[in-house]
């Protein structure tokens, strides 16, 4: 067993609830918050495809619920041979949550297929201390 196991899992599990009709491609993820507990979420496609949401999406509304407010770890899983790394609105979604050195792991139905850190798949990016007020 690996540290990511049990985010796997999660992912996978969610995955196979996924609601993808449309498309046929279903992809779940599952955060460990910085309290270690682990939240997952379904890609859910709307016959008005701008209204679906993506996985990511639906973990980090399931941490934000759960009263968790930081990502430790996420892990995205998806089918085919080309890794799913989370789309560019996604990225940023993460980024409201994470640092820079946030690991995201991509994960086919085998298993873990590459670790990356937010900064590496979404550098020199905007978020919340960008905003920060600045003193008169």
């Amino acid at each position: 067993m690996t540290v990511i196991d049990d985010l796997f899992a999660a992912a996978l599990a969610a995955q196979n609830c996924a609601h993808a009709p449309y498309s046929r491609f279903r992809v779940g993820a599952a955060i460990r918050s910085s309290s270690g507990t682990i939240y997952s979420g379904c890609n859910v496609e709307n016959a008005a495809y701008p209204v679906g949401s993506c996985a990511e999406a639906g973990a980090i509304s399931a941490m934000v619920a759960g009263g968790d407010t930081a990502i430790g770890e996420i892990l995205i899983v998806g089918d085919g041979d080309h890794l799913v790394t989370p789309c560019g609105a996604c990225r940023q979604r993460i980024r409201e949550f994470a640092t820079p050195a946030t690991p995201i792991h991509i994960a086919g139905p085998e298993g873990l297929r590459q670790s990356f850190t937010l900064e590496a798949l979404l550098p020199h990016s905007f978020g919340p201390d960008n905003l920060t007020k600045v003193k008169p």
